[in-house]
């Protein structure tokens, strides 16, 4: 059981890690410093366009004080507090499961979800507000900005959905079996 606990922090904090890796270094490269703490807008001003990567990406930099891909963005200036206390309730949730009652294929996508959360819950903590950093678009048409966290909890949810999908069928065609014989 302790192997397993460790196998899925090891998960959560590579989300986690991967995550502040990457934002950091892209405040590194804009302000020449990674501030510990601060107003997110007193840091960068938004949005700033870093690096067009081909016809359909850009690495850009913004704040978003929303959930996430930019959801609830304009709740006002109670943003954060909200954020942070609505995150920290559903961090601790999911983390109880994952620990203390997730079936063996829930385990993963579970770490990711926590991973993912956390490094945008280090955001709002330290900012305000969570750095997005990821811009997909065609054409005039931008998909909303999202970073590592972001990817980290959609697919963690993709992957907990076709895993219940999957253990459903299973289940489904084992009672199916049982019922012919």
């Amino acid at each position: 059981m302790r192997n397993k606990i460790l196998k899925y922090l090891s998960v959560i904090f590579g989300a986690i890690l991967l995550d502040q890796l990457t934002k950091g270094i892209l405040l590194y490269l804009i302000t020449g410093g990674v501030p510990a703490f601060g107003p997110a807008w007193e840091i960068v001003p938004v949005p700033y366009l870093m690096a067009g990567v081909c016809d359909f990406f850009n690495i850009v930099f913004t704040w978003n004080p929303g959930a996430s891909f930019s959801m609830l963005r304009d709740i006002g200036e109670a943003a954060p507090i909200v954020m942070i206390i609505a995150t920290g309730f559903i961090i601790g949730f999911i983390a109880y499961y994952l620990f203390a009652r997730a079936k063996s294929y829930e385990r993963l996508p579970l770490a990711l979800i926590v991973g993912g959360a956390v490094g945008n819950l280090i955001d709002r903590i330290r900012f305000g507000a969570v750095i997005d950093f990821l811009d997909f678009h065609i054409g005039g048409w931008h998909y909303p900005a999202f970073n590592i966290a972001d990817m980290c909890i959609v697919i963690g949810v993709i992957l907990f959905i076709l895993n219940w999908y999957l253990a459903r069928r299973r289940c489904l065609d084992a009672c199916k079996s049982d019922k012919g014989k």
